[in-house]
């Protein structure tokens, strides 16, 4: 397909392709602190409020948005929703319509971590924020209504990236069993950042400019390094074997794209289950932007079909 989805088209040709600079990230970041943590919002059958955890280096403290069904007397499942923004922009609250949809449709919490954002507070600070939240979600299970079996880690893009590299450090350090991996246009590879041979021609929202100051904003170097590590860059990893079963969604017009569906070979190359979703015409942040065309619809429903099964195969929440 040489042009854009033809249900995205004509909002696809009014984006912008500008790069963020540091300029436009500061303005950004300021509206977001002069806004202030907004109040969580009052929505019928969820039970919607804000917890402050203490980071793995015992003195700050991280905001997780906690959203969960209101009449429900048993224990259920939990997504932990890290946002999007280049690992430098975004907020739990980023994201949130769709959110509230995944609490009220999938009747699964959903805990939205509110990770600190580079470049002051670059790798690892970021992943080890989420990492807090995931120990808190799965220690404090019995008492936030989750079972501890049964949960899902997620994000899209940077977001989607962290996902990615929590699935990993989760794996390698043995104190928490994930469900599953729900990885939406996930930027994975540093090194896509200095790539000559990506057609970026119809690259909108999320541009090769923005990706390359994204992960230089997040290593706090030139993306491409040989030392970069791979829980920084979680495409890295060589031994993708014994992960968490993942759902990875992309747009074919996604500067992301190549990572993205390569990622999901190599999962499905270790014996990962791994279901690929690619749009062909669609660019990052589609469903953002359109998220009333079928195109989008479809593939929010498979996202939530792919979790249903991870979590409810056996018919019980056990």
């Amino acid at each position: 397909m040489s042009d854009f989805h033809p249900e995205l088209r004509k909002t696809a040709r009014f984006l912008p392709k500008f790069t963020v600079t540091p300029r436009i990230r500061r303005f950004t970041n300021w509206l977001t602190r002069f806004r202030g943590v907004p109040k969580p919002p009052v929505v019928k059958g969820l039970i919607i409020k804000d917890v402050y955890i203490t980071a793995l280096d015992g003195t700050s403290s991280v905001r997780v948005r906690l959203y969960r069904p209101e009449n429900t007397a048993v224990a259920v499942p939990a997504l932990l929703w890290l946002h999007s923004g280049g690992f430098m922009t975004g907020s739990s609250e980023t994201g949130e319509k769709f959110n509230i949809e995944r609490a009220q449709e999938l009747g699964i919490v959903v805990a939205a971590v509110d990770y600190r954002l580079a470049p002051d507070h670059p790798f690892p600070t970021p992943l080890d924020d989420c990492y807090a939240a995931l120990l808190w979600l799965y220690e404090g299970a019995e008492t936030l209504g989750v079972l501890p079996n049964k949960i899902v880690v997620g994000g899209d893009s940077a977001g989607g990236g962290l996902a990615a590299a929590l699935a990993q450090l989760a794996h390698d350090r043995e104190q928490v069993p994930l469900a599953f991996q729900l990885l939406i246009y996930p930027m994975l590879d540093d090194r896509t950042a200095v790539r000559t041979d990506i057609d970026t021609s119809k690259a909108v929202i999320w541009t090769a400019g923005s990706n390359a100051y994204g992960w230089s904003c997040y290593l706090g170097a030139k993306p491409g390094g040989a030392e970069v590590s791979e829980y920084a860059a979680p495409a890295r990893r060589r031994d993708l074997s014994g992960l968490p079963p993942a759902w990875i969604g992309v747009g074919s017009f996604d500067v992301l794209h190549d990572e993205d569906v390569l990622y999901a070979e190599r999962l499905r190359q270790a014996g990962v289950p791994c279901e690929l979703q690619v749009v062909e015409g669609a660019y990052h942040g589609f469903d953002v932007i359109s998220p009333k065309a079928n195109v989008v619809q479809k593939f929010r429903e498979s996202q939530n079909a792919t979790i249903r099964q991870a979590l409810f195969l056996d018919g019980a929440n056990q």
